[in-house]
């Protein structure tokens, strides 16, 4: 079990952003947020969004630096990657 951060490399509201997430569960997430310091209204679906200057901070507390696609693996592995869109509303290939 780990806590994964992916490099500040997300461009949003005039900043970059970094995602951290759990390879193995939600509240393992939660738990880890508390602890770090990251709001709740941070949380998106599967991940929280940090911003660049929190990186640092959120590596010391215990998150394993990762790139981008290896916490989408992660996410799908254990089954907590969700779709933006409801499958209802998706539109058929």
């Amino acid at each position: 079990m780990a806590m994964l951060i992916d490099p500040p490399t997300w461009a949003g509201h005039g900043r970059l952003w970094s995602h951290v997430a759990s390879d193995t569960s939600l509240d393992e997430l939660h738990a880890f947020a508390a602890v770090a310091g990251i709001p709740a209204e941070a949380f998106d679906r599967d991940h929280y969004d940090v911003p660049a200057e929190w990186y640092d901070r959120i590596v010391a507390a215990g998150a394993r630096p990762v790139s981008p696609r290896d916490i989408v693996r992660a996410l799908r592995a254990v089954g907590l990657r969700t779709p933006k869109v409801p499958s209802y509303l998706r539109q058929a290939s």
